[in-house]
C-alpha cells in the first residue's frame, strides 16, 4: 500500500495527556532484540500493567491514525502477568496494534510485539510477505529474550502465554502453534483471485524500502522456498492464539489443525457469508478441536486499525490514496469497533490465560 510511507510510526512520542484507557495505568518499553535467523535486532514494543508515574506518550500517532496513550518506562506494578505476543499487519507496524496492546495491559497481560522487518511500515517487499517462517522465529525469539531477562521474566507468568495476530500476523500466530499451509493452494488462490488485495501486492511491482517507494519486478510466488513456506512450527510455550482476519486463510491445510491442542479463537471482520476469501475462517475453525469464530458486524478489514483522525479521509484523498484506511463497513464508529473487539479478546485470553483481574 502506498500509504505504508505516510503512518510511519512516530514510536513514543511525548504528549500531555490523560492515561490509557484502561484499568489500570499501562506502562510501555521499548527494547532492541538480537534475532540470530536474521542476523539483525529487531524492535519490540513492551506493555505491562505500571505503577504510576513514567512519561505520558502517544503510541502510533500520526497523520491519519490517532495514538494510543501510555506511560513511558513506567515501574511495572507488581506481580506476574501472562505474556501475550502480537503480530501486526502486512506493511502496518506494532504500534498499529497499541490501542489493544494498552487494553489487554490495563486488565493485567504483558504484551509484546515486533515490528517484522520486511513487512513492517516503510519496509515491506513482496518478496519478504510469504516468508511466514520469518516472523513465526520473530515470535519465538521474543519469548526467548524476555523469559531469559532477569527482569521481565520475574514479572511473567512462564505457563500462561498466548499470541494475537492481525492480517498476515494472524497467519503467523496460527503456524506458530502448528499449523500449516500449502505453496500451491496459496499460488491457486492468487490466480483464482487476482483481485484480492495481497495478490494485488505481489504483481503490484512496488515495495518500500528505507521508508521510500521503489519498483520492483511483480512477484511470482511459484519462487517461494516450498520446503520453508510449509514446514511445521510449534512453540509449545503457547496456550492460546486469536487469530483476527488471518492472511492465507484459502492456503492452510486444514487437517494440520486437527493436531493443535489449545484453543483458538478466529474473529473475521464483517458479517458471516460476506467475509472475502482470503480471511474467511470458518473452515479453519470447523477443523480445530477447540476453536470458535466470531464475526464483527459493522466491521471491515482495516477496523483493526488505529481509530482515524477527524481529517485523515479528506488528507489520504489529497494525496491520491485510494486505500480505505478509514472507512469501516456500518453504522458503529470504529471506537464501537474497537470496544466489542477488546472486550472479546480480553475476556477469551482471561479464560485461557488464567489471567488474575
Amino acid at each position: 500500500m502506498k500509504i505504508q510511507s505516510l503512518f510511519l510510526p512516530l514510536v513514543l512520542t511525548l504528549a500531555v495527556t490523560t492515561p490509557a484507557k484502561a484499568q489500570e495505568p499501562v506502562g510501555v518499553r521499548e527494547i532492541s532484540v538480537n534475532s540470530k535467523a536474521r542476523g539483525e535486532d529487531i524492535t519490540v514494543l513492551v506493555w505491562y500493567p505500571a505503577k504510576p508515574g513514567g512519561e505520558p506518550v502517544l503510541i502510533g500517532d500520526d497523520r491519519i491514525f490517532k495514538g494510543t496513550p501510555a506511560l513511558a518506562d513506567a515501574a511495572r506494578a507488581e506481580g506476574m502477568y501472562p505474556l501475550i505476543v502480537l503480530s501486526h499487519g502486512s506493511g502496518a507496524s506494532v504500534e498499529k496494534m497499541a490501542w489493544i496492546a494498552s487494553e489487554l495491559a490495563g486488565e493485567g497481560f504483558i504484551v509484546a510485539g515486533a515490528n517484522h522487518p520486511g513487512t513492517s511500515s516503510g519496509d515491506s517487499t513482496p518478496e519478504d510477505t510469504p516468508k511466514l517462517w520469518q516472523r513465526t522465529d520473530d515470535l519465538a525469539t521474543v519469548i526467548d529474550e524476555l523469559l531469559a531477562d532477569p527482569d521481565w521474566s520475574a514479572s511473567i507468568d512462564r505457563g500462561n502465554i498466548g499470541a494475537l495476530g492481525f492480517s498476515l500476523g494472524g497467519a503467523a500466530v496460527l503456524e506458530s502453534v502448528g499449523a500449516t499451509a500449502s505453496l500451491e493452494a496459496y499460488v491457486d488462490y492468487c490466480d483464482t483471485n487476482p483481485q484480492m488485495p495481497d495478490c494485488q501486492w505481489f504483481m503490484g511491482g512496488r515495495a518500500f524500502v528505507d521508508r521510500e517507494e521503489i519498483k520492483v519486478e511483480p512477484f511470482d510466488l511459484r519462487t517461494v522456498d516450498k520446503a520453508l513456506f510449509e514446514q511445521k512450527s510449534r512453540d509449545a510455550r503457547l496456550k492460546s492464539v486469536i487469530a483476527v482476519d488471518p492472511a492465507l486463510a484459502a492456503a492452510f491445510q486444514e487437517q494440520s489443525f486437527a493436531g493443535v491442542g489449545i484453543p483458538l479463537h478466529f474473529l473475521n471482520l464483517g458479517v458471516a457469508g460476506q467475509i472475502d476469501v482470503g480471511v474467511r475462517s470458518a473452515h479453519l475453525a470447523a477443523a480445530a478441536p477447540d476453536a470458535d469464530l466470531v464475526h464483527i458486524e459493522d466491521a471491515v478489514h482495516f477496523s483493526f486499525l488505529p481509530v482515524c483522525k477527524e481529517d485523515a479521509i479528506v488528507f489520504m484523498k489529497s494525496i491520491g490514496e485510494t486505500d480505505s484506511l478509514c472507512t469501516d463497513g456500518g453504522g458503529r464508529s470504529r471506537a464501537e469497533l474497537h470496544d466489542q473487539m477488546a472486550k472479546m479478546i480480553v475476556e477469551a485470553f482471561r479464560a485461557d490465560l488464567k489471567a488474575a483481574n
